[in-house]
Parts: structure tokens; C-alpha cells; sequence
């Protein structure tokens, strides 16, 4: 007798439920039947026919393509509500009509020197007449296009000009071949020269930027670290053991309402001796609302016992650098060895000083100790995505591989120890560039000091979320370090330093990677290229184009790897940014008025829900028998903060973005008529690019 399979068809519900959630919530849930054991025994039994078999398995496919069918509609009406959302984003964008020309009210400028409107505008009309002249080009191109001058390549050009008799040329076609000719005799040699003088300077930048990797690859595969001298002797207040000299510590601020009461909270839970450390919190704030904030802040700190003091300058002299003068020309500071300097949006974490002043115990030439930053908000849009891949970088990569082989980088202004004796020993902070932490590194550097980058101790801050906010920091960074080479060349040629380190200063530290970088990025990819489209007799190779650049952003963006996935958006934004460095780098090399620029990168007072958690249970510490804070009430306070800034703020048109945008997509339309595939699609991702930048999509959205 055959086996019955009679059983298999006991349970009343056959197979495992699959339940599937689409991303997109304008779309419910759909329940689908997975398949039953039976579906396993296709063929192995007469009670189961090949039909009946065939035709589950035909009605199985017909769900997974509706299911398919299903998340692409999902997929489709996304795009179309981002797409909606932008266009009516850009049509607010047109309708306000603010531009980067205007200045904000809430801006804070005081102190800050006025630029010159014909100084301003001058770049901005050299892009209009590219722009200009591209655009009668193309007009000209397709006319000549239409005319029956097809050319797959430059050299067929001259062919057909000397091959065809001139007396089937009209008005249009003499026209057209003289302009040829002059391409050709005039125009192409100067450009193809400069282009390949950029190509050379970017193969150049680009072994730099390899042999950086290389050597950060090799400090990972040997684990190479600073390690800190232990020391077992017990401090007499704690009881700990270890190396507690006496340490200063600096909180320079300006007008940074959001951001100082977590920044003081963090520096007052430093974890050290009460009597071997003061902190000086530097308010060179005008506004009289924000100074009475801040000396409250400081004065409830004091009454639960911090060793704090609150100091307030009128004559807001030399920004920065000259409120860090005025703090270490008191007398008290002679009874301290160290300073620590931290930003008003950093947050050390309360062992910063046990991680980091350990390093200079028997090691007398070391001058500063810098620690890496982290970000609360490097997630919170896609600028501070880009940005974290930048720095994450700069950290990781250039500062980590300088300090451990030569032992020098430039100071980030903040969260780092310094030796007072170095700062001394340097001449002390300077107001003559907008770059005062670049100034006294390399001042330092070259009276003998070394330093040391932290790459395991990280202080956390926050990134501009504003792309106008991020263009102000990214300019006072490009035009500082020019100004400063100008002052500082004589100085570096002068100094008893070796003469590779004079070669390391002056061509790598700042030529290649503060002057050359800019320079070649924005005109090779911004100018050039566009160029070499209507003048098609100069050309640039596409591995110039396309497969170093992309070699480069991956390399770039390795030290963040969740990050893989906005490559390509790095890679334009980085293209699109080069006009604000490039404008930067020659307003610093030739003293033009921005180069003396200074606004305070504006805060939004962002913290982590884990910061005000251990805020809140460092203040249950000092408030014995006092209510304790709510943490609900802390978040609700932090969001009406932001929500007060944001209604303050509006977005802007960026005029010389857009008008390059416009350059780029007009060489991208000529570059069809040559059918240039790879350089076509460059130029149209990295016009949209510059597009969405001058419309300013990229950043926080405020209106």
C-alpha cells in the first residue's frame, strides 16, 4: 500500500507568513503566504501533480513581482515628493531674492573690517563673462553643428577646413573656419599648456595625498600610539596616583548663547585635583543679554566649588588671539604649567586631562598635545556628512601620520594642551592673521618644540549646519594660512631647523596643501574643462577627469567608512567648494579686504541625548539635597533655543555658484556635440552640484 500524504494538509494554515512593511508610509502593509513544506516536494508524489505543482509556482513568482511592482511605485512616489519639495524649495529660494551680498542683521560683524564692494565683485565678474561667452559659443557651436561640421575629434577638423573647396562656403562657414584656425594657431596652445601645468600639480597632490595613506595604513598595521610615562606618586587631595601639574584651562567665547552652558558644564567635571586647576572662561561677547547669561553660568559653577573665574573684555582687540593674550598676560598665570584651550562648543569628556597631560611628564620638548574632535551632529544633513568625511580625514590621516613622523601639525585652536613654556618661548598669540592657532604652531615648531595628535582621545563639538555658516568658517580657514606664509617665509628660511623641515613647511605644509590644492581644484575642473569643450583642440585625458578624482575620494573618505555611500556627492562638493577656497586662497596671498574676514561660526546648542544624561547625573553629584533637573525640560529648553535662532535665519542665493552652475551645463551641452561621454557627465553632475549649492538645497533649510 502507498504511503498517504494526507497528513501534510492538516495544518489550516500552510507555510510561514511574511509580513512586509514598505519604507514609504503612504503605503500599507502587505501579507504574503511564504512557501509550505509541500512546495519542496515537487514531482515526489502522484498526490501531487506537475500542473498543481507549476501553477503554485507560478502564482509564488506573480507576488514577488507585485511585490517588486510594489516597493519601485513606493520608490517612484518618493522621488516625486523630494522633487515637489525641492522645486517649491527653490521657488521660495526665488521668491525671497536674498543673495550672499546681503548682510543679516543678527550677523555678528563688529570688529570685523569692511570689504571692499569692488574687491567682492571682481571674481563674481570674470565668472559672468566665462559665463557669457559660453553661452554665445554654444550658440555658435550648434549653429556650425547644424551646418554640417560634425567632428568626432579635433583633428578632423583642419581635414575638412583645407579639404573642402571654399567655393561651397557661405558667410557662416568662413566665419566658422577662421574661428577654428584661431583655436587652433592661438587659443589651444596657452590652454593645453596650463592644463597640463594643473595636471602636473594634481599628480603631485595626489602622491602626496598616497604617501599620507600609506603612512596612516602603517601606524594601524603596527599600532603605533603615543604612550604617556606612568607615574606613581599620589596627589595629596585626591589620592589618585599619577601626574597632576598645575593646568590652566581657557574657554574663549563670542556671542555663543546655544552653546555655553554645555561647554562650561564640561570643563567644570574635569576629572582633577580642585586646587591644581583654574578655569578662565574669556567673554568677548557685546551682547549685554548673552555677557549676563554667561557670568551667571560661571557664578553658580563657582558656589559649587569650581575654581572659575569669568573675564569680560571692552576693547575686543585681535578677536581670538588677543582675548588668549589678554587671559595669559594676568599675573596668576606665572603659578600654572599648562593650558588647555577648548572652543565654547566643545565638550571634553571628564578623564580629557588625565589622557592628555600624563604625555609631557619627562619630556621636556614637547609643546602642545592634540586631541581628536568628534562630531554631535555629523549626521543631522548632508553638509555635516560631507564635512565629517573631510575632517575624519584631516584627523586621522594628515595629522595623525605628521605627528607621529615629524612631529608637527597645525593646531586646531582648541581642545589641546599646550606647555606655557612653549607658548612663551614662540612670542606668545599674535593678532596678525585670522589664523592665530596655525601662527604659534609653526612659531613653536620652529624654535625646536614637538607635538603630539591624540587619535583615541576625542572632544566633541558641532559642524556648521548652514552651508553660509560652513562658506564663512571655510574662508577664514583658506585666506588665514596665506596671510600667514606671506609673514612667516623669511621667518622658516631664517630658522636653525633641518632643511627638511624647511622643505616640509614651506612646499608641503603650505604651498601643496594650502595653496596648490585650491588653486589647481577650481581651475582645472571649474575653468579648464569647461573651456577645453568649446576650444576641443586642448583636451584633458579622462583618467584626469573621472579615475584619479575618484581614486582620491576614496582614499579620502576610508577613515569614515559608513560614509562610502556619499562618494560621489563628496567628490562634486569638494569641486563646488574650491570657488570659495580659490577666492580665499588669493584674498589671503595678496592682502585683499575679506582676507581679514572674521565672523563667528554660528552654534546651534546641539547635544546628544547620552551628553545630557551624564550632564544631568554629574549635577545630581554636586547638588546634594537640591531638586534635580528634569531631563525632558532640558530637551524642551535646547529646542526652543534652536527653534528661536532658526526664525532669524533664511536661506540665500549664492550668485558666483549659480552663475558657474550655468558655465558647467553649457559646456556640458557642447560636450554632446563631440560626443565627450565621461567629460559630459562630469560637467552635468558637477553643474547640478554647484546648482543646488547657489540655491543653497545642501545645508539646514530655514526658508
Amino acid at each position: 500500500m502507498a504511503p498517504s500524504f494526507d497528513w501534510w494538509a492538516k495544518e489550516s494554515q500552510r507555510g510561514t507568513p511574511v509580513v512586509v512593511k514598505m519604507e514609504n508610509p503612504n503605503w500599507s502593509m502587505v501579507e504574503l503566504e511564504g512557501p509550505s513544506d509541500e512546495d519542496f516536494l515537487i514531482g515526489g508524489s502522484p498526490a501531487r501533480p506537475r500542473d498543481k505543482a507549476r501553477g503554485k509556482n507560478a502564482k509564488q513568482l506573480t507576488w514577488v513581482l507585485l511585490l517588486k511592482a510594489h516597493r519601485a511605485a513606493g520608490c517612484l512616489t518618493y522621488i516625486g515628493s523630494v522633487m515637489i519639495g525641492l522645486g517649491s524649495a527653490i521657488r521660495r529660494r526665488l521668491a525671497a531674492g536674498r543673495t550672499d551680498s546681503e548682510t543679516d542683521a543678527d550677523t555678528d560683524t563688529s570688529g570685523m573690517e569692511n570689504e571692499n564692494p569692488t574687491v567682492k565683485s571682481r571674481f563674481y565678474s570674470c565668472i559672468k563673462v566665462f559665463l557669457c561667452l559660453s553661452l554665445l559659443l554654444l550658440c555658435f557651436e550648434i549653429a556650425a553643428y547644424f551646418k554640417g561640421w560634425h567632428f568626432g575629434a579635433p583633428n578632423l577638423q583642419l581635414q575638412y577646413i583645407f579639404t573642402t573647396p571654399f567655393a561651397v562656403k557661405d558667410v557662416f562657414d568662413w566665419f566658422y573656419t577662421n574661428w577654428v584656425l584661431i583655436r587652433v594657431e592661438y587659443l589651444a596652445p596657452p590652454l593645453q599648456f596650463l592644463a597640463n601645468v594643473c595636471i602636473v600639480l594634481f599628480l603631485i597632490q595626489s602622491i602626496d595625498r598616497l604617501i599620507l595613506c600609506l603612512g596612516c595604513f602603517w601606524i594601524r598595521f603596527k599600532k603605533i600610539k603615543p604612550i604617556p610615562v606612568k607615574d606613581a606618586v599620589a596627589d595629596l587631595e585626591s589620592g589618585e596616583e599619577g601626574f597632576f601639574p598645575m593646568v590652566l584651562v581657557q574657554i574663549p567665547m563670542c556671542n555663543e548663547r546655544e552653546v555655553y552652558q554645555q561647554s562650561i558644564a564640561a570643563v567644570c567635571n574635569l576629572d582633577w585635583p580642585k586646587s591644581k586647576i583654574l578655569i578662565q572662561v574669556l567673554d568677548d561677547s557685546d551682547d549685554p543679554t548673552t555677557q549676563t547669561l554667561i557670568k551667571e553660568e560661571v557664578q553658580k559653577w563657582e558656589q559649587e566649588g569650581a575654581n572659575i573665574l569669568y573675564r569680560h573684555r571692552i576693547i575686543r582687540d585681535g578677536y581670538k588671539a588677543g582675548n588668549l593674550k589678554s587671559a595669559m598676560n594676568c599675573s596668576y598665570v606665572k603659578d600654572y604649567e599648562f593650558v588647555a584651550i577648548f572652543d565654547a562648543d566643545f565638550q571634553p569628556t571628564s578623564d580629557f586631562l588625565k589622557r592628555t597631560v600624563p604625555h609631557f611628564k619627562d619630556n621636556e620638548e614637547l609643546g602642545l598635545v592634540q586631541a581628536r574632535w568628534s562630531f554631535v551632529n555629523k549626521d543631522e544633513n548632508l553638509l555635516t556628512r560631507l564635512q565629517n568625511i573631510n575632517l575624519s580625514f584631516h584627523f586621522e590621516v594628515e595629522q595623525q601620520v605628521n605627528g607621529v613622523f615629524i612631529n608637527f601639525f597645525g593646531f586646531n585652536g582648541t581642545a589641546g594642551v599646550w606647555r606655557i613654556k612653549a607658548l612663551e618661548d614662540a612670542g606668545g598669540w599674535l593678532e596678525r592673521t585670522t589664523v592665530e592657532d596655525m601662527d604659534i604652531a609653526v612659531r613653536a615648531h620652529l624654535k625646536g618644540w614637538k607635538f603630539i595628535f591624540l587619535n583615541d582621545v576625542e572632544c566633541q563639538c558641532e559642524l556648521p549646519e548652514s552651508y553660509e555658516a560652513y562658506r564663512k568658517q571655510q574662508h577664514r580657514w583658506h585666506s588665514g594660512p596665506m596671510q600667514l606664509f606671506r609673514l612667516c617665509l623669511p621667518d622658516i628660511i631664517r630658522a636653525k631647523i633641518s632643511v627638511w623641515k624647511k622643505f616640509n613647511m614651506i612646499f608641503l605644509f603650505f604651498l601643496l596643501r594650502k595653496l596648490i590644492l585650491p588653486f589647481y581644484s577650481f581651475t582645472l575642473f571649474c575653468i579648464i574643462l569647461p573651456m577645453t569643450m568649446f576650444i576641443p583642440e586642448a583636451e584633458l585625458p579622462a583618467w584626469v577627469v573621472c579615475y584619479i578624482p575618484a581614486t582620491m575620494s576614496f582614499l579620502n573618505i576610508l577613515p569614515a567608512p559608513k560614509s562610502f555611500p556619499f562618494i560621489v556627492p563628496y567628490l562634486l562638493f569638494e569641486n563646488t567648494m574650491s570657488v570659495t577656497k580659490f577666492n580665499a586662497m588669493i584674498s589671503g596671498l595678496f592682502q585683499l579686504g575679506s582676507a581679514y574676514e572674521w565672523v563667528v561660526t554660528k552654534k546651534s546648542g546641539r547635544s546628544s541625548e547620552g551628553d545630557l544624561v551624564s550632564l544631568v547625573e554629574k549635577e545630581q553629584k554636586h547638588h546634594r539635597g537640591v531638586s534635580v533637573p528634569n531631563l525632558e525640560e532640558m530637551k524642551v529648553e535646547i529646542q526652543l533655543k534652536e527653534q528661536k535662532a532658526r526664525k532669524k535665519k533664511h536661506n540665500r542665493i549664492y550668485m558666483k555658484e549659480l552663475a558657474l552652475a550655468f558655465l558647467l551645463l553649457t559646456a556640458s551641452a557642447r560636450s554632446l556635440l563631440s560626443a565627450q561621454g565621461i567629460h559630459f557627465y562630469f560637467l552635468l553632475f558637477q553643474g547640478i552640484s554647484f546648482l543646488l549649492v547657489g540655491l543653497d538645497l545642501i545645508g539646514e533649510q530655514v526658508g
